[in-house]
């Protein structure tokens, strides 16, 4: 948590459920649990045509204190099934308590919130998620359980009762139901922004497995501070000031694709989104198969450093 970044604790009370499913891999079901909390930060006052506005998605000057959004807390992924005994993700999307009577009387506010809470999970995740979605006949997808999170500073005033007008600061990320703005106010309850390493794995013919990892700028003093701890289904290495490479095989394929979006969506990077969605792909089928394959040989595990290329290969 950053000295910038306040700790509340939340108690989220369900409200409805959606279901869509994942376009991208695709086929896979996603519930999403829309929930209240009178301690999420709340949105800040604003006129009737400043929410008309901000629900038709249209362009906000982000300096303008009647500018209005909806802030939202987004959980991870965890995984559930279906009736039919399937795999699928569950998301929590928990807004403040004080727009729940709009959303029992306006059916586009509604449909807003929705559309918001899809466009924080895709963010968030990487995944992409059908417009088709279906309302199942429950209040939410599993149990709410109480958690703690953290959320900006500068959004906490509203919530310990000192005036508005101090939170005009505050600027919101834009997100819209048209693609063109965004509306919502992120709130993260974790920071992941590394560039994954890039690395891949192949199959020895004495029937060693091979994983390659290229670690930009590795010098002798790195080699001595790095840590490398691998279990018969994951491989943990860590390498200072380095993004942590954790293939995890012993997760559901599910959860896989969710950890492996998650992961590329909030890596700073140059690359076009075509060209992210094609790394992510790659990664997920490349751990996916590397599952598929025998447990890691713990006791006769190597790895050699090489300085020279900037690239670590373990033997499991």
């Amino acid at each position: 948590m950053t000295p910038s970044d306040v700790r509340i604790d939340l108690a989220p009370k369900a409200g409805f459920c959606i279901k869509s499913t994942t376009l991208a891999p695709a086929g896979l079901k996603v519930f999403v649990n829309i929930a209240w909390d009178p301690n999420v930060p709340p949105p800040p006052e604003g006129s009737e045509d400043a929410i008309q506005r901000a629900m038709q998605g249209e362009d906000i000057d982000e300096t303008n204190s009647s500018g209005w959004y909806v802030p939202v807390i987004v959980s991870n992924a965890r995984e559930d099934k279906d009736k039919s005994g399937s795999p699928s993700l569950v998301f929590d999307c928990i807004y403040n308590t004080t727009v729940k009577s709009r959303t029992l009387r306006d059916p586009e506010f509604k449909v807003f919130l929705v559309e918001l809470a899809l466009q924080r999970i895709e963010a968030q995740t990487g995944l992409s998620l059908s417009r088709s979605i279906g309302q199942p006949n429950i209040t939410s997808k599993g149990k709410l359980l109480p958690r703690s999170v953290q959320v900006p500073a500068n959004m906490v005033p509203a919530l310990t009762g000192e005036p508005s007008s101090s939170r005009k600061d505050v600027t919101p990320t834009k997100s819209s139901t048209n693609g063109n703005t965004q509306l919502i106010q992120e709130i993260s309850t974790s920071n992941q922004g590394t560039t994954p390493f890039d690395w891949s794995w192949t199959k020895e013919d004495s029937g060693r497995l091979r994983i390659d990892v290229q670690v930009p700028g590795l010098a002798h003093a790195l080699v001595q501070k790095s840590e490398l701890d691998i279990e018969p289904r994951r491989l943990i290495l860590s390498v200072p000031n380095r993004p942590t490479l954790d293939i995890d095989l012993s997760l559901s394929d599910a959860e896989i694709a969710s950890r492996v979006g998650t992961v590329h969506a909030s890596a700073p990077s140059a690359k076009s989104d075509p060209e992210k969605d094609k790394r992510k792909e790659e990664e997920t089928t490349r751990v996916l198969k590397l599952k598929r394959q025998r447990d890691f040989d713990v006791d006769g595990a190597e790895a050699e450093w090489k300085v020279g290329s900037g690239s670590v290969v373990i033997y499991v």
